[in-house]
């Protein structure tokens, strides 16, 4: 299912329908009824049914007493449902490190999702990944170029701070898996002039050689590709039953889709894409190359 996000602390948000999502799953795969689900924990069946569609954030006891009666084991999937409760309670209360943006939305439910991720996959046609930008070409993305809304000079900063703020997970003792599929355009594209520009593809020659970052780039002579339509991201987690999440921004609104189907077709998309594109070794010489060229 493909759904703009909602907003406010009594709306669902995007981890919230990832966790009903999840306990739907598990309740179905143990052949357990809400009525038999709501008995478990001392609630109404409308509790149950709003819990599966992420309407209302969930208590750790309410979790873990469902997660054992469905069967599920597995110590880390239930510390990692426990996780993302905890997070989604924190986006509905406001209370996230993201929210220090002036204008948090959707931007604070992907930075928790993607907080919470163990990889993502994300493909790019004329922008270099908000992860791997520096924070002169982020601040170049936001006021330079026209792209944002923003004018108040102190917002801006926030939202570049914000941005640099993101990029420790690629360090950090947990390292985000990052595969970034980037059309050529997004390189020759001088945002911020040629000297940002230039500081921007040596930095991200830099990105490429972490271990966790997997860098290629699609270039103009692969012609027509999968993926030419727009860019979106592909937010993955640690366990293996967990579903991914697919982030994909048109000009006046945010998509995410969280069905299982559709997520696993924006992923085969991106693969499709990622055989068309250069080797990582040949992506790092084009980059460099196009450096020079600057």
């Amino acid at each position: 299912m493909t759904r703009t996000s909602q907003l406010g602390n009594r709306a669902s948000t995007v981890l919230g329908r990832r966790l009903g999502a999840e306990l739907l799953r598990l309740r179905d795969a143990a052949s357990k009824t809400q009525q038999q689900a709501a008995d478990v924990i001392s609630a109404t069946n409308s509790k149950i049914v709003k819990m599966e569609r992420g309407w209302v954030p969930m208590r750790d006891p309410d979790i873990r007493a469902l997660c054992e009666f469905y069967g599920l084991e597995d110590r880390k999937a239930v510390a990692r449902l426990l996780d993302i409760a905890r997070l989604d309670r924190e986006r509905r209360k406001a209370k996230g490190w993201w929210q220090e943006s002036p204008h948090p939305g959707t931007l604070s439910e992907y930075i928790a999702l993607e907080d919470a991720a163990s990889r993502i996959r994300t493909w790019q046609l004329s922008l270099i990944p908000g992860l791997f930008q520096t924070a002169e070409y982020a601040r170049s993305v936001t006021v330079t170029e026209g792209v944002g809304v923003w004018e108040d000079p102190d917002e801006i900063e926030r939202l570049v701070g914000i941005r640099m703020r993101r990029q420790e997970r690629l360090r950090d003792e947990r390292p985000l898996q990052v595969y970034a599929v980037i059309w050529e355009a997004a390189l020759r594209q001088l945002i911020g002039g040629p000297e940002t520009m230039r500081v921007q593809l040596e930095h991200l020659l830099e990105v490429a050689e972490y271990p966790n970052v997997r860098l290629q780039v699609l270039p103009f002579r692969a012609g027509g590709h999968p993926c030419i339509s727009g860019p979106f991201t592909v937010i993955s987690f640690a366990e293996t039953e967990a579903v991914d999440v697919v982030h994909a921004d048109a000009i006046a609104s945010t998509v995410w889709v969280e069905n299982e189907a559709e997520s696993a077709a924006y992923g085969a998309f991106f693969e499709r894409t990622a055989r068309l594109s250069l080797a990582p070794h040949d992506s790092v010489s084009l980059i460099d190359t196009i450096r020079q060229e600057i």
